[in-house]
């Protein structure tokens, strides 16, 4: 792939992304040179998958970038993350969440985290139940973290051509979100965030309220297989 094509296709992204949505690039499996090109032409948050693969791009990249952690956290990868990257879109549990915290408080470092909760068919994908999120008090759970802010919401839609059946998902996400948020975090304004969306659904995502868009082969291409 030229290099010039990423940027013309973050061109083309952000002629059609409306302003009050921001992109996160998957740069899962790129090359920092790919990373940095995307940089250059306008995009300054990146998300990996894996902590140790975002600690070695953040090494010999700019650090004007923000680090998302997109991929599951193990436990023994807390310190790091915490040290690496601006959020933790991840968090599928209380444990993490209460680890994540207490690691932060250690680095002096305040850290932001989204809820990943599960929305899709595949038992595969991980993240709290929707009755999970719905049974929690989580603004007891919020005024007990002392370096951690939750800031919203992240969920990941069944890979399928159902185009009904994603808009379905993404559509209770987001009426999760305003009934957590109205329930539990109307005294803090950084639980805004809805991240869902990727290259092949991120308009329907868009459509029902995404705050946030997760996208690699959109802007980087299609991934050559080793």
């Amino acid at each position: 792939m030229l290099m010039n094509s990423i940027s013309r296709n973050i061109s083309e992204l952000e002629r059609d992304l409306p302003g009050n949505v921001s992109v996160v690039a998957v740069s899962k499996t790129r090359t920092p040179e790919e990373v940095l090109e995307a940089c250059n032409a306008g995009l300054h948050t990146f998300g990996e998958n894996r902590v140790q693969e975002l600690i070695s791009k953040k090494k010999v990249l700019p650090e004007g970038i923000n680090w998302h952690l997109i991929g599951h956290l193990q436990s023994n990868k807390v310190r790091q993350a915490v040290a690496a990257a601006s959020m933790i879109e991840s968090v599928d549990s209380l444990r993490l969440l209460r680890l994540i915290d207490s690691e932060a408080g250690r680095q002096k470092k305040t850290i932001d985290c989204l809820l990943q909760v599960h929305i899709a068919l595949e038992e595969t994908k991980s993240g709290f139940s929707i009755r999970e999120i719905e049974e929690t008090d989580w603004a007891t759970v919020g005024g007990s973290l002392a370096f951690t802010r939750i800031c919203g919401l992240m969920g990941i839609a069944s890979f399928t051509d159902d185009t009904e059946r994603v808009r379905s998902e993404f559509r209770s996400l987001a009426r999760l979100f305003h009934e957590t948020r109205q329930r539990c975090f109307r005294n803090y304004n950084w639980f805004k965030e809805i991240s869902m969306g990727m290259s092949g659904d991120w308009r329907l995502a868009v459509e029902e309220g995404s705050t946030i868009i997760r996208v690699g082969t959109l802007i980087f291409g299609e991934r050559i297989k080793k």
